[in-house]
């Protein structure tokens, strides 16, 4: 098989601590040599912990270790834990057709079990697409629509009622000030977590 067809099976368990309320979900990885942890959102040009040191702690520097060119994973993890956020991505494997991790260079060859999930943390009332790609992958699996950037629609799965958020992607490529996105991503928090600001 031809290197540019080989199919990467997901390198992560999906992160899915006790009573979270919330499951983000993205489309798939970078590849390894774009990591600078191990763990979820880990290119450091990425800015997903830089956007969370701004909702959670009015500083976009909080997670980061800039000396080291890395996130502080250790503190990413205990954060999420006692917040009551899990983690996994829209696609269990893929096919990288430009080796990128753009979600356009992404053919889904076996999309997550998003149900199965959701059945392990039933305390979830929202999932958050943080793409395109995750949000048309999650929409068409539970029959609703594609919410506007920064909005959300509402689905049911075993009688619960789910929102389903559509955010900006992390990504640099995006084309939106890390600022902005924040403040959208901080709308999204209060609406699921009272207790934010």
């Amino acid at each position: 098989m031809a290197e540019e067809t080989q199919i990467e099976r997901h390198p992560l368990e999906p992160f899915l601590p006790y009573g979270a309320r919330m499951l983000m979900l993205g489309s798939f990885p970078p590849a390894r040599n774009r990591w600078s942890m191990d763990f979820f959102y880990p290119n450091f040009i990425n800015d997903m912990w830089r956007i969370f040191g701004l909702v959670f702690f009015n500083d976009k520097e909080h997670f980061v270790c800039q000396e080291r060119k890395t996130f502080k994973r250790e503190d990413i993890i205990e954060f999420l834990t006692h917040k009551g956020i899990a983690l996994y991505d829209t696609a269990t494997e893929v096919v990288r057709t430009q080796n990128t991790a753009a979600d356009k260079d992404l053919l889904v060859v076996t999309p997550t079990d998003i149900g199965a999930l959701l059945r392990q943390i039933p305390r979830c009332e929202a999932v958050v697409t943080t793409g395109q790609k995750a949000a048309e992958l999650i929409a068409s699996r539970f029959g609703t629509a594609i919410p506007k950037v920064g909005g959300y629609e509402c689905f049911m799965f075993d009688g619960r009622e789910i929102r389903l958020y559509r955010m900006p992607s992390s990504s640099r490529a995006y084309p939106m000030k890390i600022e902005r996105k924040a403040e959208m991503y901080a709308g999204m928090m209060r609406e699921v977590f009272a207790d934010i600001e």
